[in-house]
Parts: C-alpha cells; structure tokens; sequence
C-alpha cells in the first residue's frame, strides 16, 4: 500500500527519525559514490548528460509557472518540494536512470541489417534520434507519475503539515503538473510513427496505474500473501513491483530495439534486462534501512518495502498486526523485529537473483563500452 507523508502509520515508524530524508537507490557514502561513478562513465558513452532529458519540457513556459507558484509549499511537508528539488540537484543520479538505460540498449545493440544505409546514417553517437526521442519520453512519463505520486490523502492533515490551503494547493499542482509532463510525452509518443512502439508504451503507462492501485487497495495490515504458513512466496510482490516499477522501463528497452528493426530475440533480451535490472533496483532501495542502520538508531522505511513484505508472510497475520500495535509506541521495534526475521536476507537474496539476471540478459549483445556500461549498472544494484 502505497503511503502518502501524511499518513499516520508513516508517522508511527518515522515519529523518531533525526534528520529525516527520502531514500535514494544508495544511502551510504560509499555506495553512493561508486553509483555515480557508474552512472558518469555510462553517461559519457551515450554522449550527454541525461539529467538534460527532461529540460526541454521542465523549462517550457507552462511549466515555469508551475514552479513559481510551487514557491507557495515552502515550509509545508509536502511530497511535490522535494520531487521539484530532485529535478534541479539529483545527487543520487536516480531520477533519471531509466533514459540512460534505453540509450545505453540502443547503442550496445547498434543497428540492425534491417536497418537502411540512410537510417544509419542519421545515428548519432551510435544511436538513432528517434531511440534518444524514446529515452526522453520514458522520462517524462516516470517523471508524470512521480508528480503525481506526491498528492497527499488530505484526510490525514494535520497542523505540522503546513496550512491546509497550502497542501490542498499542492495537490493541485501536482495533478495538473503531472498531466502536462504525461501529455508532452504522449505527443512524442505518437511522433515516433510506430504503432508497435505506441502499444508498448501504453501498456506500461496501464501497467503504472494498475502497479499503484494495487499500492492503495491492499490493506497495509493485511499486506501482500500474508498468513501462507509453509514459506515465503515473492511472487505477489515481484508482480506488483513489476507494475509499478519495472514495467515502464523494460517495454521502453523493447521499444528502443523495435525502433532500430531488432528482431524478436533481440526485443526480448532488451525486456528481461530492463525487468530485472528495475525489481534488483526497487529491491536495493527497500533493502538500505535494513542493512545499513545501526542497531538502536532510528531510520525511516516504508511498510510496503519488500523485507516488511516477506517479514509479514513469515512471522503470520496474527504476530503481524501485534508488532504494528508496538509500533504505536516505540517506532523502532518494527525495524528491529524485521531485522530478526528472515525477509531481510530473503530480499537480498532476491536482488541478487534479478542482478544476475539482468547480467545473463545482457550477455547475448555484441561487446562494446556500451555494454559494459550495462553490466556494470546491473553490478551496482547488486551492491549494499
């Protein structure tokens, strides 16, 4: 269940929190470092910087407004200042990975022999200008629904919040924000003159919507296949993940080799990558709280992150909704008593899996910078 700031379970596990700041992929400076490090060498083969895709669109004249009038939520605990500052300084180099990794497919699989000489000669970089055209409209799209992600369930305001005006403002720029970035892209979408293109792209536009209804339907107490009793099935979580997560990004790598006339092996490798590489990704980012606090710090995690999950399957429905009692009192036994199970150690297993994965996917492409960039991204997630 996805869980606005504003929530009071998000409030009985982060009450305690010093220093409270949103998870990126790698919270620990080391981490950290050698991600961007990753992340600069694969921007280099590809030719530009990727935290530009999105410039164009973010300093239109309507969206300048926008960010004038988003001054107003300075001083409020609304989710959209933080989104907005993530678009001026990613220190992570998260928001923008998903174009990256289209560029980077599109450029270690070249051009296919179904390709014209007069296709080839547009490639600039070794990419086609409509595979880079593909790379910003995912971006926009995964920059449409994190906008829209951020709309805060007013029922559960509260004075430390901000005014009410304010957050209900918010709200307001979030929907309309969102809606522009996600019309912009649907405009690009039907320039590329791709039918196939086109229904790809939409299905993970349907996958993202269905990947967060599914957040908001289940009950955070009830959760994903509690109660099973003989063991822990990832399943459910693997396909709500993939929807809200993996769905856009690993159709938009398919796109990218249908655009170049790949064939069908070629499309389906591309998928896999883009699938694995994103549930490693989304599993990483679950598993930092776990592996990286200290025993009796206090750290903030989501109910809904992939240890909590698999904690809830192990430890039964019944000793599940007693710790979240517990919690009402003191917010860090919830992150002790998932630590002292076995969903941690499941979910980095599991991260792994999709690393390798990713790796076994990427194989079957020529050898190239482009592909090594590749590896060594899939590599990365795998890093705690």
């Amino acid at each position: 269940m996805f869980l606005a700031p504003g929530s009071s379970l998000t409030r009985w596990v982060s009450v305690s929190v010093r220093g409270l700041r949103g998870l990126s992929l790698f919270s620990s400076s080391e981490s950290s470092s050698n991600w961007s490090k990753v992340v600069s060498d694969a921007e280099k083969i590809v030719g530009y910087p990727t935290s530009f895709m999105s410039l164009r669109c973010l300093l239109s004249d309507e969206l300048s407004n926008v960010a004038m009038h988003v001054r107003k939520l300075v001083g409020t605990q609304h989710p959209l200042l933080n989104t907005a500052r993530g678009f001026v300084y990613d220190s992570k180099n998260n928001l923008q990975m998903r174009g990256l990794i289209v560029l980077l497919l599109s450029k270690a699989a070249g051009p296919s022999h179904a390709a014209s000489e007069l296709l080839t000669k547009d490639m600039v970089s070794g990419i086609y200008p409509s595979q880079r055209n593909l790379a910003e409209i995912t971006e926009l799209i995964h920059t449409a629904f994190l906008v829209h992600r951020g709309i805060v369930n007013l029922k559960e305001w509260t004075v430390s919040d901000g005014p009410l005006k304010d957050m209900e403002f918010g709200n307001k720029m979030a929907v309309l924000s969102g809606d522009f970035l996600l019309a912009n892209a649907c405009t690009g979408l039907a320039e590329l003159n791709d039918t196939k293109v086109v229904e790809l792209i939409s299905s993970a536009i349907a996958d993202l919507v269905q990947g967060i209804y599914y957040e908001n339907y289940y009950n955070v107490e009830d959760g994903l296949g509690d109660g099973l009793g003989d063991g822990v099935d990832t399943t459910p979580w693997e396909d709500q993940a993939f929807l809200s997560h993996g769905a856009l990004l690993a159709k938009s790598c398919q796109a990218a080799m249908k655009l170049a006339k790949h064939d069908r092996e070629a499309q389906r490798l591309a998928y896999l990558y883009g699938k694995h590489l994103s549930l490693g990704h989304k599993l990483n980012s679950d598993l930092q709280p776990f592996v990286k606090s200290r025993l009796g710090a206090m750290t903030s995690f989501s109910l809904s992150a992939a240890p909590v999950v698999f904690h809830r399957q192990i430890v039964g429905k019944e000793k599940w909704h007693q710790q979240l009692q517990e919690v009402k009192h003191v917010s860090h036994t919830l992150l002790a008593a998932v630590k002292s199970e076995k969903g941690v150690s499941l979910a980095v297993d599991l991260c792994r899996y999709h690393s390798n994965r990713a790796l076994e996917a990427i194989q079957a492409f020529p050898s190239s910078e482009a592909r090594s960039a590749l590896e060594n991204i899939a590599s990365a997630v795998n890093k705690f």
